[in-house]
């Protein structure tokens, strides 16, 4: 064992230098079919009013307010993408459907429901008002108004929204590409048997799945060896086309932890312990595309997230220093989960020295959303992580929190 020369940093000051360091990936214009769930570069503005025609809300007849009380000829109908050619003279009346083009001449809509219906003539309420049951131009949104803001993750209503206004492309942020890896050589292969001394490879998979649930592009690079010349060989050569390297254990300071010396020898390695438990051996390098690089400058810096070997810790740091910024490569408008106020139901112990992310279930309480402990909190024990809601943040100290007191959570999935 070595004693580590790199300081303790505050948990909040390490999240800070994390983002400071991170860059906004490059704009790329792409169909509206290729736009689900990425990011907006830039404000989406209206091109035009939207509706962009007096537009009936209901099935029924355009008529004229001042025939109210009448019996109307029928003269036509406007439907759906096929208007009324002529126009609403007084004394007579035309169908309209839903979606259907006011004619001119009218000023109101009826439902049929509202209406007398003989033969070729149609007799109408007396209390009409002008101006009911169709949509002004511009009534949903109006020319040159901003519909979306940058950093806008685009689902199902934001993009039938950009159709809706005529935008068959739209311009997002490139996706990050990460490469991740594990590192020991007591690990194996998920299926196969672990020999004496050996454990099966968990925190790949479970890192996979984060990154993808945090939009990121992965290719899974195994189990890298723990041999320095190779390691550093592997690195390099997956560096060429990703972003983002995630590598889980071998940040520690036993003489087989290899990964702070690689990063060392690749760029410049801003974090290599954090005061947060669990997670200390959290580590955080950029690396630098040598020049002469056909990356464009936007796109040289590379992100290195050495996260500790158990599992519990690997998936704590991830929550609190990656994901924020994958989000931020992305152009997210916000980049931390959500937080809510819960009542703690249990006594949250504090670390004498490190901030703390202990995991809790949330469950409704009148009115009150109710944080109880998964149990132990142990950074090897994945239990206490699946199926957790949130994260409760404990500052260090001797006080911990009360059970009955209100702290932010930081919400993984309601209950």
């Amino acid at each position: 064992m070595r004693a580590s020369t790199y300081p303790l940093v505050d948990a909040d000051v390490a999240a800070a230098l994390v983002l400071e360091h991170t860059p906004v990936l490059p704009v790329e214009r792409v169909a509206l079919g290729e736009a689900v769930g990425r990011i907006l570069a830039g404000d989406l503005r209206a091109p035009a009013d939207l509706p962009a025609f007096r537009a009936s809300a209901v099935d029924g007849f355009a008529v004229r307010a001042a025939d109210a009380g009448k019996a109307l000829r029928d003269v036509g109908e406007s439907a759906a993408g096929r208007p009324f050619a002529g126009r609403v003279e007084p004394g007579t009346t035309a169908r309209i459907l839903t979606g259907g083009v006011v004619p001119d001449g009218a000023d109101a809509v009826v439902m049929f429901e509202e209406v007398r219906i003989e033969g070729q003539t149609v007799t109408v309420p007396a209390d009409l008002r002008a101006g009911s049951n169709f949509h002004r131009p511009g009534a949903d949104v109006k020319a040159g108004e901003r519909v979306l803001s940058a950093g806008t993750q685009l689902g199902a209503a934001e993009l039938g929204l950009a159709a809706a206004l005529g935008f068959a492309e739209v311009e997002v942020h490139r996706r990050p590409r990460a490469v991740l890896m594990s590192t020991g050589d007591e690990l194996v292969e998920v299926g196969r048997k672990p020999g004496r001394g050996q454990i099966t490879d968990s925190n790949r998979w479970a890192l996979l799945a984060a990154l993808r649930e945090a939009g990121v592009e992965v290719q899974s690079l195994g189990i890298a060896p723990d041999e320095p010349v190779a390691l550093r060989r592997l690195v390099i050569d997956a560096l060429e086309t990703a972003d983002v390297l995630v590598t889980s254990g071998g940040v520690s300071v036993g003489t087989h932890d290899l990964v702070k010396p690689m990063l060392e020898s690749l760029g410049t390695v801003h974090i290599g312990r954090v005061k947060l438990k669990p997670g200390k051996p959290f580590t955080f390098a950029t690396i630098r595309a040598p020049l002469p690089s056909p990356l464009p400058e936007g796109e040289r810096v590379k992100l290195a997230f050495g996260l500790p070997g158990f599992p519990v810790s690997s998936l704590v740091t991830f929550e609190v220093f990656v994901r924020p910024a994958l989000r931020k490569l992305q152009g997210y408008a916000r980049l931390q989960r959500p937080t809510l106020p819960v009542r703690l139901g249990y006594d949250a112990r504090a670390t004498a020295d490190r901030t703390e992310y202990q995991r809790v279930t949330l469950r409704r309480e009148g009115t009150e959303l109710v944080a109880d402990t998964t149990g132990s909190q142990s950074s090897s024990r994945l239990m206490s992580l699946a199926g957790a809601h949130a994260l409760v943040r404990v500052a260090p100290g001797d006080q911990g929190i009360r059970a009955g007191s209100i702290v932010e959570a930081m919400i993984l999935a309601l209950p």
